[in-house]
């Protein structure tokens, strides 16, 4: 059978997920795939590989490869590599992003781009899929074309072989929805990545989820129109995809009386449990977000951090959204009881293995708490394998349109961009009863989720500061419509509100509760997002809401370098703040104006977008690229003339967009440049570590 090898690079799950079906599709085209995490080095070896690769990227960060490829990537972008080192490697790539984040696919780009230059040739054009308007519609299409191009691969192979004579192997894609141009999606807004978004501050809500703002009647008609199948397509004959293996056998054993912690949750990094020590509400009553700061007591750990850094925190899904879910599935009488996991004997999916989400012997209960994102979007997958397990005729039918080719438009529309989860699905379709390890097998990680610190271990020694916005938004419920919160802050939230100040109370001492709740943390990975390392360089901080708490880090530093260092040669720190009202959400003012008496912070410019002009304000900058266009000539003394750096902060789907663009128009009205050439210089701050962001 012919061979080919599927290496995938993910963050959470993605990629994997993908490469996975393209192996288990394999078979039925009649070829023979062998799978391996790009990070398992010790299991395949590209130097000497004859078979034709097949690799799928995802990006996460600000455009990095996820972690699991950052060995590889290092080790392929060695610069003493021959530039025939991979001459005899063909390969086809599949990037993921989201083109609402700067440098979209940059992930796959990165290795797709040094694969070319060290040989390596493509027998398949690269695929880009985008998150922002749906992975399916690139990913199915690029799978389906995959399989003839590996067989013309063999066919030229073999050929050359009986001849003797080269022959260039034929990458065109032979469907018609296999264009190049359906390969490359983005959207209108024209930006380039990220499919592993960092919901940094506060929790990332998907663009299209239910606000608070949105009507219950405009919920409820979405909910119709998830279960109702209407023509033309419930006229239509279906292309409806086979059901993927199953491979989990489950069995529940009677508890053994042992309970489970939160730090039972895997992990690669060491988890630290620590206190929260204080919380203060940043925020009126009256403001359109609620945000807060912890503070958290790591004096009795080892657990460090710079200026800059981010960490994760390992939270758990919602208890009544998990007792919804285990109602809802008839599980309930035996949330207790132990799960234990095998792989079907009989099973048809190849390299089948236990979740490792999944810890051994735990309850049903602890798992669907805190290892399985029962939030998640169901895959297209997922939805498939729902079908065989729904009774009623109509319901079936809708089912397979979601999940058809067919029923793409409906899928991105009532499940996608609806943000629907498991259980509004279980709900929708009352007749579909899956057995417990169908759900094992398709819902994802419960992903921790990252924030940036807040706050300088010079300033704060044994403390952690960290900030976050309270995501709310409408949805559908057993209950009917109802307000939801984010799982992390929505759950942070609740841990706090005992004992809660207001920021105008909040003291520096503890807050003296007799029982702090405990948290679980862990580190990430190291990011370049820190102060420069020579002082004396200028800096400056674009940080509007809840953005701003990286830079409360950096200041607080500096201040407590400067008391060390009197006569230091230290640079210019500019902070562009933004947020809606200033009597609402100005977070850290008093903060603020403490740096700029003390000359820790030079300049301090804040802009209120809802707020009414004052006095004599003509133009009021409305938005921190405003005031950076207002400041533009400082703004290139500092970055062009001064080699100054600059941090941004915060949104990536409009902020930090708006935020380059005016960087772009600065550089042509003080250089008089073409915006080429502007984007060029910025390229060239962003590769020498000068244009940083840290964006989610």
């Amino acid at each position: 059978m012919r061979r080919f090898l599927v290496l995938y690079a993910t963050q959470r799950g993605q990629a994997k997920a993908i490469a996975e079906e393209i192996c288990e599709q394999a078979g039925a085209h009649g070829f023979s795939a062998d799978l391996h995490c790009i990070s398992e080095s010790e299991k395949y070896d590209l130097k000497a590989e004859t078979a034709p690769l097949v690799v799928v990227v995802s990006t996460t960060g600000t455009g990095d490869p996820p972690d699991s490829a950052r060995k590889f990537v290092k080790e392929i972008c060695d610069k003493t590599l021959p530039t025939d080192y991979f001459a005899h490697l063909r390969y086809g790539l599949l990037g993921l992003g989201d083109s609402e984040y700067t440098f979209f696919c940059n992930g796959g780009k990165v290795i797709d781009r040094r694969l070319q230059q060290l040989g390596a040739r493509r027998f398949y054009d690269t695929g880009h899929a985008d998150d922002c308007v749906g992975l399916e519609l690139v990913v199915e299409p690029w799978i389906a074309g995959l399989w003839a191009a590996l067989t013309e691969h063999f066919r030229s192979r073999e050929g050359r072989r009986e001849n003797g004579a080269p022959r260039a192997p034929n990458t065109s894609l032979t469907a018609e929805a296999m264009k190049p141009e359906s390969l490359h999606i983005e959207s209108q807004m024209g930006l380039l990545t990220l499919n592993d978004a960092r919901g940094k501050g506060s929790e990332v809500v998907a663009q299209n989820e239910p606000s608070r703002g949105q009507s219950r009647a405009a919920i409820e008609d979405l909910e119709s129109s998830l279960i109702c199948s209407v023509p033309p397509l419930s006229q239509a004959s279906l292309s409806v995809p086979a059901a993927p293996a199953a491979y989990l056998q489950v069995h529940l054993q009677e508890p053994p009386g042992q309970g489970e912690r939160q730090a039972s949750v895997t992990s690669a990094e060491p988890v630290f449990q620590v206190p929260i020590s204080k919380a203060v509400r940043l925020t009126t009553s009256d403001a359109v977000k609620t945000t807060l700061l912890l503070e958290l007591d790591i004096s009795k750990t080892d657990f460090s951090y710079q200026p800059g850094d981010a960490f994760n925190v390992i939270c758990p899904n919602s208890d009544s959204e998990v007792q919804d879910l285990l109602q809802r599935l008839q599980l309930a009488d035996q949330r207790e009881h132990h799960v234990l996991l095998q792989i079907k004997a009989d099973t048809k999916k190849k390299g089948a293995a236990l979740p490792k989400h999944i810890p051994e012997s735990c309850s049903l209960q602890f798992i669907f708490t805190w290892c399985l994102d029962i939030r998640a979007v169901p895959k297209k997958a997922f939805v498939r394998a729902l079908v065989d397990y729904t009774s009623d005729g109509p319901e079936k039918r809708r089912l397979q349109e979601l999940c058809s080719k067919q029923g793409a438009v409906d899928y991105n529309r009532f499940i996608r961009d609806a943000c629907v989860c498991l259980l509004d699905l279980l709900l929708a379709f009352p007749s579909c009863q899956p057995p417990l390890g169908v759900l094992l097998e398709h819902l994802p990680k419960l992903q921790p989720r990252p924030y940036s610190c807040a706050s300088s271990s010079l300033f704060h020694p044994g403390k952690l500061h960290f900030i976050f916005s309270v995501v709310e938004f409408l949805s559908h419920t057993p209950a009917g419509v109802r307000l939801r919160k984010g799982v992390c802050t929505g759950w942070l939230a609740g841990l706090v509100a005992s004992f809660l100040q207001p920021e105008s109370q909040a003291s520096p001492a503890d807050s003296g509760t007799a029982q702090a709740p405990e948290i679980c943390i862990c580190p990430r990975a190291a990011s370049s997002f820190h102060l420069p390392d020579d002082p004396s360089a200028p800096v400056i901080m674009v940080g509007p809401g809840a953005g701003v708490a990286p830079f409360i880090s950096f200041l607080q530093h500096r201040e407590k370098l400067q008391e060390q260092h009197p006569d230091g040669n230290f640079g210019a720190m500019w902070l562009f703040f933004g947020c809606r009202h200033e009597e609402r959400d100005y977070l850290f003012r008093d903060e603020l104006r403490h740096f700029l008496e003390h000359g820790i912070l030079t300049h301090l410019k804040v802009s209120f977008s809802r707020d009414a002009p004052r006095g004599e304000e003509k133009v009021p900058a409305k938005y921190v690229q405003d005031s950076l266009r207002l400041h533009s000539q400082q703004v290139a003394r500092v970055l062009l003339r001064e080699n100054g750096c600059i941090y941004v902060c915060g949104d990536a789907k409009n902020m930090a967009k708006d935020v380059n663009d005016s960087l772009v128009e600065i550089i042509c009205k003080e250089l008089g440049a073409d915006k080429l050439e502007a984007k060029k210089t910025l390229a060239t701050l962003k590769e020498e570590k000068r244009y940083l962001q840290d964006i989610w």
